[in-house]
């Protein structure tokens, strides 16, 4: 693996576990000193590593860096020395190099869990702290943020900073600088955390990067995470169990969602045999676990939809009643739209694409979903397989238009350029 693929890898993968480190080290209230030191750690490693090559340990080379960086900034600026004393760490003396790493990159693990409920902070609003999450712990760009919130890049730049403003007015007490939460609010966020792992899974499974339309490394990222919640007293609740699920019922499907050349295929055109049957076991192993108790969460629904696809024999065969039960299940525990939309495709499947048209009759969508791909996309397929051409292609222009990858422009033109006559006879 070349230097800038291994530079760009940590911006996604191991940025997060660096600031989340730091941030436990030296204060979340220094966070921007911080998130500016891991940025030059990095760009320091794109000179270094193409002249000298990959130190044996990449991680913790980066920590290294980061970490002098940050304490000679801290130390220019204010002096501050208890918290120098706290902080300095000397890898390479005090412990064997090998201990050292090995430790590290423990500590990483842990601090990277930490700082998510950090994030999900009360005093932040719930915008702000999604955004902070995904900047900060996920390496995620502000135009990708954008594009997942459906607004603008000004918007998400002020939700930004007002959540490092709340940071930076944290106290310097003991606890805050180790970075620990009380019990009562470990647990008050763990609906937060759950929404930051699933907004982290999504951007890897269909993802708004220009040149990645899936992002393996962002969806092993948030399971692991939504593991280590599971696996904390705190975190050990029906919803985080109904993540897993539907993580791990959308990562078996993974291998089988691009053709050779990296373009995305619909879930009719997928090889179900490339399908991870030990992903859809564990999937329908968290699952069941999902089942103790009374809760019913998105989660739960978008699960069970999910196993649905995962245990029919084709997509023909796909229980589509009961994809759209778990449909109509979602409009009515996390309303959104979004539902609705996805609840005419299913009943267009099982009834056929007028009734799905009558689910969205008199349905006047909100502005950032009309504005859309997948609104457009969506009333330009039923229309087309209704045979109302002219509605068709007005709906077919405007999804491609608003397309935001090309991987989804071409299988947007790949699927709505289609005949019904022809779809139908592929179908058989």
């Amino acid at each position: 693996m070349t230097a800038p693929k291994l530079v760009e890898h940590f911006f996604r993968h191991e940025y997060g576990k660096l600031v989340a480190t730091l941030s436990r080290r030296v204060g979340v209230h220094e966070i921007e000193a911080i998130e500016d030191a891991a940025q030059s750690a990095l760009m320091a490693a794109l000179e270094s590593w193409r002249v000298a090559g990959l130190p044996d340990n990449p991680s913790a080379w980066l920590f290294r860096v980061a970490h002098n960086g940050l304490m000679g900034g801290l130390r220019k600026r204010t002096g501050r020395q208890r918290i120098l004393e706290r902080s300095a760490v000397d890898i390479g003396t005090e412990t064997p190099q090998g201990e050292a790493d090995v430790a590290l990159a423990g500590e990483m693990r842990d601090d990277l869990l930490r700082m998510l409920f950090v994030c999900c902070d009360d005093a932040i609003p719930v915008e702000s702290q999604r955004v902070l999450a995904l900047k900060t712990l996920c390496g995620f760009s502000v135009p990708e943020i954008a594009h997942r919130f459906f607004t603008s890049e000004a918007n998400v730049y002020k939700r930004l900073t007002r959540a490092r403003r709340r940071l930076r007015e944290l106290s310097p007490n003991p606890g805050e600088l180790d970075g620990e939460l009380t019990g009562e609010q470990y647990a008050c966020r763990v609906p937060a955390v759950h929404k930051i792992l699933y907004l982290l899974f999504t951007e890897g499974y269909l993802s708004s990067h220009a040149e990645l339309a899936i992002r393996r490394e962002l969806c092993d990222e948030a399971l692991r995470l939504a593991a280590l919640l599971a696996d904390h007293p705190v975190g050990r609740v029906p919803e985080t169990s109904a993540l897993l699920a539907l993580m791990h019922l959308h990562a078996a499907r993974m291998a089988a969602r691009q053709d050779g050349a990296g373009g995305l295929l619909l879930l009719e055109e997928q090889d179900r045999d490339r399908w991870d049957a030990h992903q859809i076991q564990a999937g329908l192993e968290w699952l069941a676990r999902s089942a103790e108790g009374d809760v019913l969460s998105r989660y739960h629904a978008e699960a069970g939809i999910a196993a649905e696809h995962c245990l029919a024999p084709s997509f023909e065969e796909t229980r589509w009643e009961k994809v759209a039960d778990y449909y109509a299940m979602l409009e009515r525990v996390a309303p959104s739209p979004l539902h609705r939309l996805n609840r005419a495709v299913a009943v267009a499947e099982w009834r056929g694409p007028d009734a799905g048209l009558e689910v969205l009759e008199g349905f006047e969508p909100p502005t950032w979903l009309a504005g859309s791909h997948l609104w457009a996309a969506v009333l330009a397929d039923l229309h087309r397989r209704c045979g109302n051409t002219r509605a068709a292609e007005r709906y077919r222009g405007i999804a491609l238009e608003s397309a935001p990858t090309a991987a989804v422009e071409a299988l947007l033109e790949r699927r709505l350029c289609a005949t019904p006559g022809a779809e139908a006879s592929a179908r058989r």
